[in-house]
């Protein structure tokens, strides 16, 4: 992404890193320390009134060494009102074996149908009471898409007609900000992992409890506080499409601003639009092979309808909070482009319009009329040449061949480049034929400066042409006879400039 929301500068994550682990350990030991030590940091913290304090660990059991500690940690929080807990959905195939009913979970929610009294859940609460009874909990569960990696982030989880509010959204119901109608969200990133702003635990816990303050007073005054860990040894990592190493705890914190900002990725159910845009793209591709056009012309335009679709794609996600994801017509027209391609290059020898081989399949004596356009021009590209020939092959009605002659042509045509070779062909016996084929000659090379007009600004003296009649031998000798008769053309146009009679 080019265009990247800021983070929000209100909330602050408070890491439990290495370094603090470490300097924690000569006093509280390793990890999980005493409980009283977050009691005493919510404490002091709250004297600077921040907004919330959201806690991304996981009280789920007691300390059954530190029982005063606990107790301590229990009575701090339960002199706040803004602090908030998570509790974690465990797999659904255990709900039966758990006694904890949804109907008694703190925050949760009746739905409009369905709804079971009884029903349990298999969920881990915080095991304080305190938090309990605040009733300000909500899930933390991050659940990744089919390929591991974290871009949605639940809303609130729906089970036996209850919903249950993720971590965000209670903090968001609280302090009153918007609620997504969506069970889910696409997350809108605000960049790499470590966007936000970190404070160390340990350097923030030791000048609270210090006499001699070095921190701002202020520090915490109205900020969204999260306490979490970006310690690998604590192992809250997750991959997203940001890094392949993103700490929960910003990923909380990404919901978290999300929910607060209501600038959460939508992503329209559009199945239908999106299926009609894949058939679109496919027709007018397959319409495009059905008419001939070149393939120049025919990769142009796929090409051109690609790039536009990937950049509606990327505005959306760049400029704007919907993201209309069209990977899928994009990915279906892009299969059907590619075996269509293939297709119509295996095939495209047999399919064309070809005197020599109308002529191998044609016993006998045959009329042949063959037309050589030469144009002097450098400027034209392949593409421009491949585009004229097919104006001058659809230019009428009559049968005829119409190839482009280049410096790696094989087979009949291999003298001349920049040249077209336009060639008519019919039975002896056939009295209209010459006439038809003289009238269609006309034709052609009236059309050669319109065509050539689209793409040079003069077309005077841009092309030179001659034309030759004569008899052909059909079936096996088809091959020999149209070379000789090529030779002849070549043999009578360079007689003719001599004498002047070129066009």
């Amino acid at each position: 992404r080019i265009v990247k929301p800021k983070p929000d500068p209100d909330i602050v994550i408070v890491d439990i890193n290495e370094a603090s682990l470490a300097a924690m350990a000569k006093e509280y030991g390793r990890w999980p320390w005493p409980r009283q030590v977050l009691g005493e940091f919510v404490e002091q913290v709250e004297k600077q009134n921040p907004k919330a304090i959201v806690f991304d660990i996981l009280f789920s059991d007691a300390d059954l060494y530190n029982a005063d500690s606990d107790a301590y940690f229990d009575a701090a929080i339960a002199k706040t009102n803004n602090t908030f807990f998570p509790m974690l959905r465990l797999d659904p195939s255990s709900d039966s074996l758990s006694q904890v009913k949804v109907s008694m979970i703190p925050g949760a929610e009746q739905g409009s149908q369905g709804v079971q009294q009884d029903a349990t859940v298999a969920m881990v609460l915080p095991h304080f009471q305190s938090a309990l009874n605040s009733g300000r909990l909500g899930l933390h569960n991050i659940y990744p898409d089919d390929d591991a990696v974290a871009r949605q982030y639940l809303v609130y989880s729906e089970d036996y007609g209850w919903k249950l509010p993720s971590l965000p959204a209670r903090i968001g119901k609280t302090l009153g900000w918007p609620s997504p109608e969506a069970q889910r969200v696409l997350l809108n990133w605000r960049g790499e992992p470590f966007t936000y702003h970190y404070v160390s635990f340990s350097d923030v816990y030791q000048d609270l409890s210090s006499k001699e303050k070095h921190r701002p007073a202020d520090e915490f005054a109205g900020k969204i506080i999260i306490i979490g860990s970006t310690a690998p040894s604590l192992f809250d990592i997750k991959p997203t499409p940001m890094s392949q190493m993103h700490p929960g705890v910003e990923i909380l914190a990404t919901a978290i601003d999300n929910f607060k900002h209501d600038d959460y990725l939508r992503f329209p159910d559009a199945h239908i639009p999106y299926l009609l845009l894949a058939l679109a793209l496919i027709w007018v591709t397959a319409w495009g092979f059905y008419r001939g056009f070149s393939m120049g012309k025919v990769d142009l335009w796929f090409g051109a309808s690609q790039f536009i679709l990937i950049g509606i794609s990327y505005a959306s996600i760049n400029f704007s909070t919907t993201y209309i994801n069209l990977t899928g017509p994009i990915s279906f027209a892009l299969t059907f482009f590619g075996f269509a391609r293939m297709y119509s290059s295996a095939t495209g020898k047999a399919l064309e319009k070809n005197t020599v081989r109308t002529s191998m399949n044609q016993a006998g004596e045959l009329q042949a009329t063959l037309l050589l356009i030469r144009l002097d021009s450098s400027l034209l590209i392949d593409m421009a040449m491949e585009d004229i020939r097919y104006g001058l092959e659809t230019c009428s009605k009559e049968v005829k061949s119409v190839e482009v002659v280049s410096g790696d042509q094989k087979g009949l045509w291999d003298l001349f480049e920049k040249t077209y070779a336009v060639s008519w062909v019919a039975p002896a016996q056939d009295s209209t034929a010459n006439f038809r084929f003289t009238n269609d000659v006309e034709v052609v090379i009236a059309a050669l400066p319109v065509l050539l007009g689209k793409y040079l600004k003069n077309t005077e003296n841009a092309a030179s042409w001659y034309v030759h009649h004569g008899v052909i031998a059909g079936g096996d000798q088809a091959k020999a006879s149209w070379r000789v008769f090529f030779a002849e053309t070549i043999v009578e146009w360079q007689k003719s400039k001599q004498e002047g009679k070129a066009k």
